[in-house]
């Protein structure tokens, strides 16, 4: 049978309305709206890097004009609608998917065990006992609560002190949850203290969460490869990956389908087998200029970046013939479904400053797009809460 060709402007729709960033959409960005949001997307990468706003505020305030970080916070540490674990990094994640985390938990702990005794400093292991007798006996504590006495390694920010390395193995494998943040450090309590019961003690099988993460990994997607899926979460692994997705083909609960890429070359991937409908009913693009996230979820795979809108995201890059030099944290900017350049900008003090944009090869800087980029910097000076913007001389590049 000849499979289905997915255009490349309409994969950039299909996958920018699964990301919630096609259309305009309303919410107030707090409360149940946010909870929708986050379940939508799957998770939201949480980032410290603070030059104009952290991360995952920034990727949901750029789906929400109205999101302001206390919201987040909200959800975490009050409503106990989310929780803190890792994906493929950092992130927060829908509290209804705990029991999945079960898995993660698992392979977390066996992949610590085989390879902290070598990467981390001796004593970590003795440690687990004490750290979890001190958070049970005086409550949610941080890393500078536990191992009295240690010190701090000379080798970087990765050198834990044995009780840090204890902590942050008891959090992955899911015996500590973090309860609440001050500021940006983490405070962990009891597992049982945090996540309600009705997730807590829900279990599946390991066949399962293979199940749910990959159907919910395509869902989130629209089209993927099985190593897409399967790192989406970073639950499933390469081979159970490439196993469900062949036998969800062999059952018709997935089609094959041929994604062109910004270059008009082929990449198959794997779909829903109504995908073509959902193309055909995807809305236009809004023409509005977003400032993204450099994690944001559309744009965290830099290779299917590349492949979608050919924009090469890479965090350092330097291009000779263009003689730009990009530095650690530039944020991507895009318009419409297309990727307009990116933006070099830094709040200092109450003043958000723009300090250079580059235009993407072909992008014409007129005066409607110099307007709407301005218009974005604007709305996002109230993120940042700064009250004024201010343009380097030479910004345009």
């Amino acid at each position: 049978m000849t499979r289905p060709v997915l255009g490349n402007s309409s994969a950039r729709a299909l996958f920018l309305d699964r990301h919630l960033l096609l259309r305009p959409e309303a919410g107030s960005g707090r409360g149940e709206d946010l909870e929708d949001v986050l379940g939508r997307l799957g998770f939201v990468q949480v980032d410290s890097v603070n030059t104009l706003a952290r991360a995952h505020d920034l990727i949901l305030w750029t789906r929400r004009g109205q999101y302001r970080p206390r919201a987040l916070e909200n959800l975490v540490a009050t409503r106990r609608s989310a929780f803190e674990h890792w994906t493929h990094d950092a992130s927060v994640i829908p509290m209804a998917f705990h029991p999945m985390w079960r898995l993660k938990f698992e392979r977390e702990e066996a992949r610590m065990r085989a390879r902290w005794s070598e990467w981390r400093r001796d004593g970590w292991q003795e440690e687990l006992d004490n750290v979890l007798r001190h958070i049970s006996d005086h409550g949610s504590a941080c890393s500078r609560d536990v191992g009295e006495g240690d010190r701090g390694g000379s080798s970087g920010w990765w050198d834990w002190h044995p009780s840090k390395t204890a902590l942050e193995f008891l959090w992955r494998s899911g015996r500590l949850s973090v309860c609440h943040r001050r500021g940006f450090r983490k405070y962990y309590d009891l597992t049982e203290r945090v996540i309600p019961p009705e997730y807590l003690n829900s279990w599946l099988p390991d066949d399962e969460i293979v199940d749910w993460a990959m159907r919910a990994a395509l869902a989130r997607l629209g089209f993927a490869t099985s190593g897409e899926l399967a790192a989406f979460f970073d639950i499933v692994t390469p081979a159970e990956a490439k196993a469900w997705c062949a036998e969800a083909l062999r059952l018709g609960e997935v089609i094959e389908v041929e994604v062109e890429t910004w270059d008009g070359k082929h990449r198959r991937s794997f779909a829903a087998p109504d995908v073509m409908d959902h193309v055909q009913s995807s809305a236009d693009p809004s023409n509005r200029v977003r400032i993204l996230s450099p994690f944001d979820p559309a744009l965290r795979d830099r290779a299917r970046a590349e492949r979608l809108f050919d924009f090469d995201y890479r965090i350092e890059i330097f291009v000779p013939e263009a003689k730009r030099t990009y530095g650690y944290y530039v944020f991507p900017v895009m318009q419409g479904a297309r990727m307009i350049g990116r933006i070099d900008a830094k709040r200092i003090g109450d003043v958000l400053n723009a300090r250079a944009f580059w235009p993407e090869v072909g992008v014409r800087m007129g005066k409607a797009r110099c307007k709407a980029l301005e218009a974005e910097l604007e709305r996002l000076a109230r993120l940042a809460g700064t009250s004024e913007i201010a343009f380097a001389p030479d910004w345009l590049r």
